[in-house]
């Protein structure tokens, strides 16, 4: 959900940035554009698709995760040099150390569950199971490797939508920030 706010934000700065420069948009040529489709593709079916998510195996989907981080990372790594990319860069590598340090998941805890829920107690949640359909996983803090690095984060009580996020999910928004922001600039900017 944080990747999406930044996308909208950041293509909403980056369009009036160029309507009031009188620029077109412009995006560097990539390597390996074809590798983010593969990677990604995945993910969707597994995370975002119930119909689909129900009929994969729970021991398949760390697997999964791994592989496809990994075909993103490799994209990254292809593509460095281009705006915004390092920061996507160390986001997906510190989510992608998380997960690979604890079984393929990444985790998250009853305490931050509860604070996306408050009106569910912390022993609501059942340590050492998959958070719905989602590649995260519930796990004590204590059990869990990189703790800082997985999903702890959540927005302030006031704002509408809840959800967690990591620290190489806002590294992963400001390289998507500068990358969409770097759309609009003048060649030798």
């Amino acid at each position: 959900m944080i990747l999406l706010i930044a996308i909208v934000v950041g293509l909403a700065a980056t369009v009036v940035r160029a309507k009031i420069n009188h620029r077109p948009l412009k995006l560097r040529k990539l390597s390996w554009e074809w590798l983010v489709f593969v990677a990604v593709i995945p993910q969707i079916l597994v995370f975002q698709i119930p119909a689909i998510s129900r009929f994969v195996p729970e021991t398949f989907v760390p697997f999964i995760q791994i592989t496809s981080m990994l075909g993103l990372l490799v994209f990254v790594a292809r593509n460095f040099l281009v705006p915004g990319f390092w920061a996507l860069g160390f986001g997906l590598l510190s989510n992608y150390l998380v997960i690979i340090m604890n079984g393929g998941w990444m985790p998250v805890s009853p305490q931050t569950l509860s604070r996306l829920s408050l009106s569910k107690p912390e022993t609501y949640w059942q340590i050492g199971t998959r958070l719905g359909y989602s590649k995260d996983y519930i796990m004590a803090v204590e059990d869990t490797k990189l703790v800082w690095f997985s999903d702890v984060l959540t927005l302030p009580q006031w704002f509408p939508y809840k959800f967690a996020f990591s620290v190489g999910d806002i590294l992963i928004s400001i390289g998507t920030l500068i990358l969409l922001w770097s759309l609009s600039k003048k060649n030798g900017d």
